[in-house]
């Protein structure tokens, strides 16, 4: 019995290991296709392979991570735009510099939804996977 357990409990790790590594490449290609203009080329191409080797040995549950990877550039975009939206302005001992910043909520929401929508489908299907066992 003690064997059973501990196979039930390494594979419920090793889903969300791959969870997780869905959830770098989902991440990946989102900042990629942000960055496009600089090194989003390289971050798409880097998360293109990451995904092929991800298709040919992880579980097929695990793929709505990049769901959820998704929503991490756009945390950081909210998070750099959080004194928007408008001009902001911020001084130093030597002078000042203005930049235009985007309201940040909008930016925040889409990632909160497709951050919790990619735990919460995974978390369904990796019931239904542990229901049909």
């Amino acid at each position: 019995m003690r064997g059973k357990v501990e196979a039930v409990r390494n594979d419920d790790t090793s889903e969300w290991g791959w969870f997780l590594a869905w959830l770098a490449v989902g991440a990946c290609v989102a900042l990629g296709l942000a960055a496009l203009l600089s090194v989003g080329v390289i971050l798409i191409a880097v998360g293109a392979v990451a995904a092929v080797f991800l298709l040919r040995r992880g579980h097929t549950n695990a793929l709505v991570g990049s769901i959820a990877g998704v929503a991490l550039p756009l945390f950081y975009i909210a998070y750099t735009n959080r004194g928007g939206p408008g001009d902001v302005c911020h001084t130093t001992a030597t002078g000042s510099t203005c930049t235009e910043e985007y309201a940040p909520v909008p930016f925040l929401i889409a990632g909160a939804v497709l951050f919790v929508g990619g735990f919460l489908v995974f978390l369904v299907l990796d019931h239904r996977r542990k229901e049909s066992r």
